[in-house]
């Protein structure tokens, strides 16, 4: 590891968060983003709700469980990550997440 390296690394604890946050009430569930991110791709929807079925996500709405978004979707499969958000995002919306 160079010098430069270590620097690097040492200074990179120290640093602020990249996105500041808020004062304000917690927000329940999960971004879909972070559930898409735990499946590997392409996945049939029983696949990914037998793996996530029992998380819950964010909407506009407030939390929804993803076995029912997934149930009211009817997408068999979903080749990519960018088409099952999308197939959430057709059925719950989009726009800002209700907080508690």
């Amino acid at each position: 590891m160079s010098e430069s390296d270590e620097e690097t690394d040492e200074t990179e604890g120290d640093a602020e968060p990249a996105v500041e946050l808020g004062d304000g009430p917690d927000v329940a569930g999960e971004p879909i983003a972070r559930v898409a991110s735990r499946l590997t791709w392409p996945a049939t929807r029983s696949d990914v709700r037998a793996q996530e079925g029992d998380a819950t996500v964010r909407t506009p709405d407030g939390p929804t469980s993803l076995d029912a978004v997934l149930e009211e979707s009817g997408v068999p499969l979903f080749e990519s990550r960018a088409e099952f958000q999308q197939a959430v995002e057709d059925v719950v919306g989009s726009g800002p997440v209700a907080t508690e």
